[in-house]
């Protein structure tokens, strides 16, 4: 594997902790499930501190990196909020509603 191709692996793997990170906040109900997923939430911010560093330190830019990076930032910060807002009262969609009213 070559150097370059690292924070692209950083971004696949950011993408892949996604599905992980839901499925646990949906299935687990219990504070050690929450837990799980706030060490998988830290783990996946980790990816992307380290992505965004070593790319500019190695001066590597892709395509896919420019598509992928931000999609997976925003994919796994949008889904925290989704879960935080349902956690919250118990529906999802309230935050969208005071906002149009």
């Amino acid at each position: 594997m070559k150097k370059e191709q690292i924070p692209n692996l950083l971004t696949i793997g950011r993408i892949l902790f996604i599905p992980i990170f839901i499925l646990i906040l949906t299935v687990g109900k219990s504070t050690g499930s929450h837990m799980i997923a706030a060490i998988i939430f830290a783990l996946a911010s980790i990816t992307d501190y380290l992505d965004g560093y070593l790319a500019r330190k190695w001066n590597v830019v892709s395509n896919f990196g420019k598509f992928a990076d931000p999609m997976a930032d925003k994919l796994l910060v949008m889904s925290a909020f989704y879960y935080a807002n349902r956690a919250r009262d118990g529906t999802c969609l309230d935050c969208f509603s005071d906002c149009l009213s």
